[in-house]
């Protein structure tokens, strides 16, 4: 696995993926502290190159949708969740539940909240997106004050703690 970090606006990304694809975006900060594994080496490639540049393009408002392959490792569920969060459009928030129906799951809100929770490739997969119902940001693996501004770059009015 190759790693390359970079700087952004939501703070220090650490990069990972190999020659099948991106495979993990780590913040900084939160959860998912950027520390990389001992196993993983600091090499730029073709592909974590590429994923940095969109990335930039991402928080430059010049990208609205990115166009990278992407290894992801996990249950059927959580691969089809994740397939699902991709199909979020920019600039839009649905919730948990609206998720879970979009998967013809409507009781599994708590599942999909789990698997959106395990997402590797945040960002990139909009996980961001996904808020709770009547409009409350939950959950957010690099924490809540980096989703408010990955929906407010994206356009999102937010008053407390909710997309208003």
């Amino acid at each position: 696995m190759k790693y390359t970090t970079m700087n952004s606006p939501v703070g220090p990304l650490t990069i990972a993926g190999d020659e099948d694809g991106l495979c993990c975006i780590l913040f900084g900060a939160g959860r998912r502290a950027a520390k990389p594994r001992p196993d993983w080496q600091k090499l730029d490639c073709d592909l974590l190159k590429e994923t940095v540049g969109q990335l930039q393009a991402y928080f430059a408002k010049r990208l609205t949708k990115f166009d990278l392959p992407l290894r992801l490792g996990g249950t059927p569920f959580q691969l089809r969740v994740w397939r699902e969060l991709r199909r979020i459009p920019y600039g839009k928030v649905i919730s948990y539940g609206d998720l879970a129906q979009r998967i013809d799951k409507p009781l599994a809100s708590r599942a999909v909240g789990g698997a959106t929770g395990s997402n590797p490739i945040p960002i990139v997969i909009p996980c961001h997106r996904v808020i709770g119902t009547g409009g409350s940001l939950t959950g957010y693996g690099g924490g809540l004050p980096i989703k408010q501004a990955l929906l407010e770059l994206e356009g999102a009015r937010i008053s407390g703690n909710a997309v208003i």
